[in-house]
């Protein structure tokens, strides 16, 4: 598609660049798909933030991930890109990169020394090439357990630390006749439970062979069977509504304790603050461990695309100054549920379920890559339906889920 429109559009792009305008103002479109009300919340600390620097933010908020990249990505092509645009920090702007319409953001990295106060995994997700095209603006993890305090005080049960606790836990919550795991059965979340289960399970020698090196001989290892029949076994636990339900509808059911738990990446932490619940009160957070934790490390980015004159070009600077100042993602992460990528940000005023990411991102030994940033989207994609296919047709044995897997692994990317 991309390489389709570059030539119909290099006319117009260079017809519409008009003279810069230094009266202009540092106006900023910004396109992303933070809607939820944790979200909102968030995205409003860096629009506040930026209009206070100077500029004026213009916000194009998309619902749905997929809708807003599609939308971002359209436009640049297009010749009318927005100033910034978000992505999760991963593979998804490869091709805009390999088309030359982003511009990279290498003098902000080496003035900021984002060689030592950004993790590797991060940094090394937004560089192609020697360049860097993108800034940082959360750290995620994606794997986090979240229980209901009050429904587990219900069920008389405790927050558990591994699988087999998990389990009791389970059939407790649904013996007290809750809902014992709220889950929004669609295609991205039925695959963020499986590699909850991947990394808590196998750790991240068993992810990293799966999602980087598409190891065929894992996948048809028993180790790799078991995880395969954990994740089968959760499937008791949900709901009739999970297959309507969005993922923050499923936090919801937590908060109000109608629902004990759910797996889920931090951002649902901005669906509690939004609810005034407290951290090590009214709900808890972990990461499941069978072995030692392994923290699914992801997050979003914004992308630049390349700018048509000065007066955009500087609203892109203001930007990248204002989303990259370490107090502002504090104040952000607050809100979203996330920790700043800046690792020398102060993080004592967040949570203490943030605090714990924090350390765990200062041990290379309890996080891993997201998958997202090991394995191509083509890979992704297919895995993701076919895990899905499993998770919903019951039909589908492990047998048969096992050997498509081994079948998708066993193809070129």
């Amino acid at each position: 598609m991309i390489r389709s429109l570059l030539a119909s559009t290099a006319v117009l792009a260079l017809l519409s660049a008009a003279p810069a305008n230094a009266q202009t103002p540092a106006r900023a479109e910004v396109i992303h798909w933070w809607t939820s009300a944790g979200e909102s919340a968030a995205i409003r600390v860096y629009a506040d933030a930026f209009n206070k620097a100077g500029g004026q933010w213009v916000d194009t908020a998309i619902a749905g991930g997929a809708n807003a990249r599609a939308a971002a990505v359209n436009r640049t092509v297009g010749g009318d890109p927005p100033t910034a645009m978000q992505f999760n920090t991963g593979k998804q702007f490869d091709d805009l990169v390999e088309n030359d319409l982003l511009a990279n953001v290498d003098g902000l990295a080496k003035a900021q020394n984002w060689n030592t106060v950004l993790p590797a995994a991060i940094l090394d997700a937004v560089t192609r090439n020697g360049h860097v095209y993108a800034v940082p603006v959360d750290i995620h993890g994606q794997n986090w357990l979240f229980t209901s305090s009050a429904a587990l005080a219900k069920a008389g049960a405790t927050q558990p630390k591994n699988f087999t606790e998990l389990f009791v836990t389970l059939d407790k919550l649904k013996a007290a006749g809750l809902v014992p795991l709220a889950f929004s059965s669609q295609k991205n979340w039925e695959r963020g439970l499986f590699n909850a289960v991947l990394s808590g399970m196998g750790g991240s020698e068993m992810f990293t062979k799966f999602w980087a090196k598409r190891d065929v001989a894992l996948v048809k290892s028993p180790e790799f069977r078991h995880v395969v029949d954990t994740y089968r076994r959760l499937h008791a636990y949900i709901d009739a509504g999970a297959p309507s339900r969005n993922w923050n509808d499923a936090t919801a059911m937590v908060i109000q304790g109608k629902a004990g738990m759910q797996v889920m990446g931090d951002w649902a932490k901005g669906e509690f603050t939004s609810a005034n619940q407290v951290a090590g009160r009214d709900y808890g957070c972990t990461v499941l461990a069978d072995h030692e934790i392994t923290y699914q490390l992801g997050g979003d980015i914004f992308a630049f695309p390349k700018p048509k004159n000065a007066t955009v070009a500087a609203a892109q600077t203001l930007l990248e100054q204002v989303v990259t100042d370490p107090a502002t993602q504090v104040a952000f992460s607050a809100k979203k549920g996330s920790i700043p990528p800046r690792q020398d940000a102060d993080v004592a005023s967040l949570d203490i379920c943030a605090r714990q990411a924090h350390d765990w991102l200062r041990d290379k030994n309890s996080q891993v890559a997201a998958n997202e940033l090991l394995s191509p989207p083509a890979v992704t994609g297919a895995m993701e339906d076919l895990i899905s296919q499993f998770w919903n047709d019951q039909s589908v044995t492990p047998e048969v889920f096992i050997t498509k897997v081994a079948g998708v692994f066993g193809q070129t990317f």
